[in-house]
């Protein structure tokens, strides 16, 4: 992680890869648009409608534990760079960028990817080496939490086809990193409890401190989890999603009178990875540590809740911010 920096500040940096914190912080400098996800978005979009609220996610509760970690496990890196790599990883994209909570995300648009809004073209030679063929054809972005009969892939966990599909996703679309392999398994697990029969009943609900602080604390979760089971590589990409969650709380509190909470939300970061460096030396404390963070995260939400509204958590300063984002 690289604390030389404050600005261009890295949050997220796991497995030699920028997630999207790294790319959040440059993002906040005068040249970007105040929150990176604004750059795959129309700009006539609605800031509060596409940036200020999310969708609620469709997701099955897991019927036993060792299936409930897995989904967990698969959760997270569903909503991490990290888990994509190559140049997805350093423009910031992950699965959820394309499929918001496990749903379809309307308004993507990325320069030679997309046609219109919610279009993407999967054998773009963009991101892979593999698949490009030099062919622009966008493709409408599917709802994983649709029908499972309106989805082109076959989830029967009996055939492992969705396993197969996810992992030529990761290393051959997006040229990305052999996945471990009970996150291969966890990212399947996932799309499989999403179901049209668990949507709530609201459509969308806000994004707050709490939202991406509760992400982290799951992901983290998962990684206390998988460090029990002795799985270092899993639990490592777990806190790696942990670190871009707080990333994406870093980018929304902006501006000198924040300075404090940066603080904060950055210290938080820096016992993730010292606990990503632990899990990977090995070390037999990084479960304890783990715990500390999951008590110590409520305090932290606390405080920066107390200042969200000064933050572009607030949906006034939100718009404001968007109506000054320059082009590009």
């Amino acid at each position: 992680m690289d604390r030389a920096r404050p600005r261009a500040f890295v949050l997220g940096l796991a497995l030699g890869l920028a997630s999207v914190a790294g790319a959040a912080a440059l993002a906040a400098a005068a040249s970007g648009p105040p929150i990176r996800a604004m750059r795959w978005a129309p700009r006539d979009a609605d800031p509060v409608a596409t940036f200020g609220r999310a969708p609620t996610e469709c997701l099955r509760p897991a019927n036993e534990p060792a299936l409930a970690l897995k989904v967990e496990l698969g959760r997270a890196a569903f909503r991490t760079p990290l888990l994509l790599g190559g140049q997805a990883a350093r423009a910031g994209l992950a699965c959820e960028t394309c499929h918001k909570a496990g749903r379809r995300n309307p308004n993507f648009v990325f320069p030679g990817v997309s046609g219109g809004p919610g279009t993407a073209d999967v054998t773009s030679s963009l991101f892979s080496t593999h698949r490009g063929d030099g062919v622009d054809n966008p493709r409408p972005i599917a709802d994983l939490s649709a029908a499972k009969t309106a989805l082109k892939v076959d989830q029967d966990p009996n055939t492992a086809r969705l396993e197969y599909f996810v992992h030529g996703q990761i290393t051959q679309e997006f040229d990305g990193p052999e996945p471990p392999k009970a996150v291969l398994d966890g990212v399947a697990a996932y799309i499989r409890q999403l179901s049209p029969d668990a949507c709530p009943a609201a459509a969308t609900e806000p994004v707050t401190v709490s939202y991406f602080l509760s992400d982290a604390r799951r992901a983290v979760q998962a990684a206390r989890g998988e460090a029990a089971l002795g799985d270092a590589p899993a639990a490592v990409l777990a806190l790696g999603a942990a670190r871009s969650r707080l990333g994406l709380i870093d980018e929304r509190f902006a501006g000198p009178t924040l300075a404090a909470q940066r603080a904060q939300v950055r210290a938080a970061d820096r016992s993730l990875a010292a606990a990503q460096d632990a899990l990977r030396a090995r070390r037999p404390d990084v479960t304890g540590s783990l715990d500390a963070w999951l008590r110590n995260s409520a305090d932290l939400e606390a405080r920066l809740a107390a200042k969200a509204t000064l933050s572009l958590f607030d949906p006034e300063r939100l718009s404001q911010a968007a109506r000054r984002r320059l082009p590009g």
